[in-house]
């Protein structure tokens, strides 16, 4: 008699890619980042042994007074198969030897005052090996039972030939195999949505009640199935009516750039809302990239923006980082100076990085974005998109009338078409706009 089971796939999840916030005062409203990701589910990393792996089994017999059919060191069915017996008295035997290449155990089940205590233990010593229990004559609720506890199947004393035997361990190997992988595939799947939940987590939710700024921001990480990558971002508002604005990037793409971005990012807005700002807090940041970068060779661009209370000028602070683009009415959009930037955190120890004062006006557009949007190609050769191509295709999308939004949906859809598909580095592109448009106060 026996018991099956059937594993199922893993679902998958979508989640959507952007983060916006209206800021116009204490009711502002702002959704959060949900990256879209898809589950990860990695092959099972160990399993039982196959009944097919090799052209032999190897069977553990398991109790102090073995059924006849083991008495020879080994067995054989119609079909040609081996199977190789061992033989423990006890569990203590047992343990010594279940090695890897111990196909199924056959545990003798038969006595009720200690059946289902040795086979939990069995259980515990042997997790990714099958198991069969041996019952009494007829004893089907105790087989059942064994079966519920965790054996993969349970066969009646008087049932133990050659033949049915080697089927029942082919059977159970096989089923054993299926419990393995799927519980494996659920933990994968679990591990996946808990990292899922801590990266949304780790997504900015920016600060700008009362700016008198309406904030958008597209984010894209480079790494398949990742939700965050080494690029950053953040924006808030401090209490001298201050918008502190930020994006950067650190160098590389694995999980280890990951993090570290989201430290410097964390880092920035805890030094930003304490009153620090300029140069002060560069330095800062560069101190702690110095002590959390894994490898001596990472550095970070960092694009800083502060915006005046009136919202009509700003100081902007470059450390290796692309210049921002600023669109004004009756004007296309520009890159801003970058002549006066520093070099990027982590190069040098002693760097300095001099403030840009920018005139923004009463309406205008601020763009940032990491190198990621303008390295894509622009076809088949290798020309890239580069900051003048990005000008005109944003020029292009404005003269469209398009604006928030659906400009950043806009070019980030024209550069991957432009790339040939997925661009293959992290992508952050952050958005602030004030104007017509925009919501009062600030």
């Amino acid at each position: 008699m026996s018991a099956s089971g059937q594993p199922t796939g893993p679902a998958q999840q979508e989640w959507p890619v952007s983060r916006t916030e209206n800021t116009g005062g204490p009711g502002r409203s702002g959704d959060a980042a949900h990256p879209r990701v898809l589950d990860s589910v990695p092959a099972p990393r160990s399993r039982p042994r196959s009944a097919s792996d090799t052209a032999g089994l190897t069977l553990l017999v398991v109790g102090d007074d073995p059924p006849d059919a083991f008495t020879a060191p080994e067995l054989s069915d119609s079909s040609g198969t081996r199977i190789r017996i061992r033989r423990a008295r006890n569990l203590t035997e047992a343990e010594r030897l279940l090695t890897d290449d111990v196909n199924c155990v056959l545990l003798d089940n038969r006595d009720r005052d200690r059946d289902l205590a040795h086979l939990r233990e069995l259980l515990r010593l042997a997790p990714t090996t099958a198991v069969i229990a041996v019952t009494g004559e007829g004893d089907t609720e105790l087989g059942a039972e064994a079966v519920r506890v965790g054996a993969q199947d349970y066969l009646f004393h008087r049932d133990l030939s050659p033949s049915l035997l080697t089927r029942a361990i082919r059977y159970a190997v096989e089923r054993k195999r299926a419990d393995v992988a799927q519980r494996q595939l659920t933990e994968s799947r679990l591990r996946a949505q808990e990292n899922a939940r801590l990266e949304r987590g780790l997504l900015p939710t920016p600060l700008l009640a009362g700016a008198g700024l309406r904030f958008a921001a597209r984010y894209r990480p480079g790494r398949s199935r990742a939700l965050l990558g080494g690029d950053f971002y953040d924006a808030v508002r401090t209490a001298d009516g201050t918008v502190h604005a930020m994006i950067g990037d650190v160098c590389g793409h694995g999980p280890d750039e990951a993090a570290l971005g989201v430290e410097l990012r964390i880092a920035w807005r805890a030094l930003t809302m304490a009153g620090l700002a300029g140069e002060t807090v560069l330095d800062a940041l560069q101190l702690v990239l110095e002590n959390e970068r894994p490898d001596d060779e990472i550095f970070a661009t960092l694009s800083v923006l502060e915006i005046a209370p009136d919202g009509t000028r700003a100081g902007l602070y470059l450390a290796g980082h692309p210049a921002p683009l600023l669109t004004r009415p009756a004007h296309g959009p520009r890159l801003l100076p970058h002549e006066a930037g520093g070099p990027a955190l982590g190069l040098l120890p002693d760097a300095e990085w001099e403030r840009y004062e920018v005139e923004l006006g009463d309406e205008w557009s601020l763009m940032l974005y990491t190198d990621g949007l303008i390295e894509g190609r622009t076809g088949e050769g290798a020309g890239r998109l580069g900051q003048e191509g990005l000008l005109d295709l944003v020029a292009a999308r404005l003269a469209e009338g398009l604006g928030g939004e659906e400009l950043l949906d806009a070019t980030v859809t024209e550069v991957r078409l432009l790339n040939g598909g997925e661009l293959t580095d992290d992508v952050a592109v952050v958005l602030l706009e004030r104007g017509r448009d925009a919501p009062e106060g600030g």
